[in-house]
């Protein structure tokens, strides 16, 4: 054991927080990350910016808030400006690489009017987070989006898989009695097995092309980001996974009647969408919720997969690894399905950090219910690198070394805060809403949930006395006061994002009052009298 010198990133996508079973689930059996877990600490108070691919990631990869990098929804690009993961960790001497998933849309304007080159090692990077690309898969390639230099379709097609997208063909889809293929993408053939061998899906081949990777780099320093696309949809997994949990095994739907009677004029848009509206449906879940475990139970078995080998070369003994997820799934609860509004099941995920430094030794194997934000993650990074040095400018999420050694004087913070822009969805149509309009914000502390939605009446929830958020308490009046609070609290917040990002505190406080040393004189009488008749007043001189 000892200080981590690489660091393994592992994201989940569409991972919720409670499908592993060192979080509780009652069915879903998940040794290999229980077994992480029981090395190092279990967050299990964990919570993205925006519940939503694209933004999250774009807040776990700059270490900013959604309302300070402003990249809000998928395919909206991140600022050529903002300074990403690569841009912090590199300097440390680490070689920082992809593998998988980071939504990341480029500032192409921006590049071009900077005059840099898209293919060039500066415009790779600027498009890529800041991340080698050793292999980028964001894992969405319906027939209309197929690339021939995709690689993993490369790959099927070494290994025989036929037609021009055996992504969609064979591994994302199921074959019918005749022979027809059946897409994934329909929630109707998620309970076949994907046609594809499992040796050969999309988890063991990134578990693969991980591992390649770091037999490459030896003992050179890397960050790898290995970002898994599953078990986002299409929910369809290949055999054996794909029936090894049955319909008793699935955990029953978060909803009241209440809630679909008398929804939030916000969350009644979304439960318009089809698939709100199938979620809805006992069978429908029947149908698909056993491959979402299939998938999760896949990954897993690679997670066994992977760690094996890292033990076996030495890397558990100088490799930080984190486990998280960009968001978590509805799956049917409150009536609705995806993610993007600000329930616990799409909010929060799971976040559990190894370190192998020795004085992480006295938490190992311990839950904690500190409240973290994604955004801690590149801090947590620059700490362990020994490079947290005047940043607090730019990164707005805390280290969470001090916890992970035990050393934390105080709590590490006593709020998170997320939010969603919902422009994009057809709910912001039926909610007669304009794109600046459809927004949400959240504030969570220990206890209560206060959510603000602009135009709508804001939403409280008392997470103690009913943690399933069943119960709207936005309207109560003996809950007026503590509103209010929240919601000057998360006024405060959005007033105080890091905007000043090109110099750092630390210099603003030494040019503070400075202008005198300069030789500028403002406002003053005379050189004897700073303010006129009181000699003695040299304040300015200071």
């Amino acid at each position: 054991m000892g200080t981590a010198k690489n660091i393994l990133f592992i994201m989940c996508d569409q991972l919720r927080w409670d499908y592993l079973s060192c979080n509780g689930h009652p069915h879903l059996e998940t040794p290999h990350i229980d077994g992480l877990a029981a090395k190092g600490v279990n967050f299990t108070r964990a919570f993205v910016q925006s519940p939503l691919c694209g933004p999250s990631r774009m807040s776990y990869l700059t270490g900013r808030y959604v309302h300070s990098h402003g990249a809000t929804w998928n395919g909206v690009p991140l600022s050529v400006g903002q300074r990403n993961i690569g841009d912090f960790i590199r300097p440390h001497g680490l070689r920082c690489a992809l593998v998988g998933k980071t939504h990341m849309e480029p500032d192409a304007e921006g590049m071009a009017r900077l005059g840099v080159d898209k293919v060039s090692e500066l415009g790779v990077l600027t498009s890529e987070c800041g991340l080698e690309p050793v292999e980028r898969d964001d894992g969405l390639w319906p027939d209309k989006l197929v690339d021939p230099n995709y690689a993993y379709n490369r790959y099927l097609k070494s290994k025989g898989y036929d037609g021009d997208n055996p992504w969609h063909d064979w591994a994302n889809a199921a074959e019918g009695p005749n022979g027809e293929i059946l897409s994934g993408w329909y929630l109707g053939n998620n309970h076949l097995p994907a046609r594809v061998r499992e040796e050969d899906s999309e988890t063991p081949y990134m578990t693969g092309r991980a591992i390649e990777f770091m037999e490459e780099q030896g003992d050179k320093p890397f960050l790898l980001h290995l970002s898994y696309i599953k078990p986002h949809w299409p929910y369809i997994v290949p055999a054996p996974y794909h029936n090894i949990y049955g319909h008793n095994q699935i955990v029953p739907p978060v909803r009241s009647d209440a809630e679909r009677a008398h929804p939030h004029p916000v969350i009644a848009a979304h439960m318009q969408h089809p698939e709100s509206q199938n979620f809805s449906m006992d069978d429908v879940r029947d149908n698909v919720l056993p491959a979402y475990m299939g998938l999760i139970k896949q990954i897993d078995d690679q997670m066994g997969r992977l760690f094996a080998w890292m033990e076996e070369a030495g890397r558990m003994d100088d490799t930080m690894i984190v486990f998280t997820s960009d968001h978590g799934d509805y799956l049917g609860d409150h009536w609705l399905g995806e993610k993007e509004m600000l329930h616990e099941c799409s909010v929060r995920v799971p976040m559990i950090i190894y370190d192998p430094d020795s004085a992480a030794d006295g938490t190992r194997g311990t839950t904690s219910e500190t409240l973290v934000e994604s955004l801690d993650m590149i801090p947590t990074f620059l700490d362990t690198l020994g490079g947290l040095n005047d940043l607090e400018h730019v990164l707005e999420g805390k280290s969470l070394v001090p916890t992970l050694h035990g050393t934390q004087d105080g709590s590490l913070r006593d709020a998170v805060f997320a939010e969603i822009d919902y422009s994009f969805k057809p709910a912001r149509v039926y909610a007669e809403k304009e794109p600046a309009d459809a927004r949400g914000f959240m504030i969570r502390t220990a206890r209560w949930k206060y959510l603000l939605w602009e135009g709508y009446p804001s939403q409280l929830f008392d997470l103690d006395a009913d943690p399933d958020e069943l119960n709207d308490l936005g309207a109560t009046p003996e809950h007026a006061a503590l509103q209010a609070e929240l919601h000057e609290r998360l006024f405060h917040w959005l007033r105080t994002r890091s905007t000043r990002i090109t110099i750092s505190e630390q210099a603003v406080r030494n040019r503070t009052g400075g202008a005198p040393k300069q030789g500028i004189i403002i406002g003053e009488w005379t050189e004897a009298e700073t303010i006129k008749g009181d000699p003695e007043s040299d304040y300015w001189m200071k």
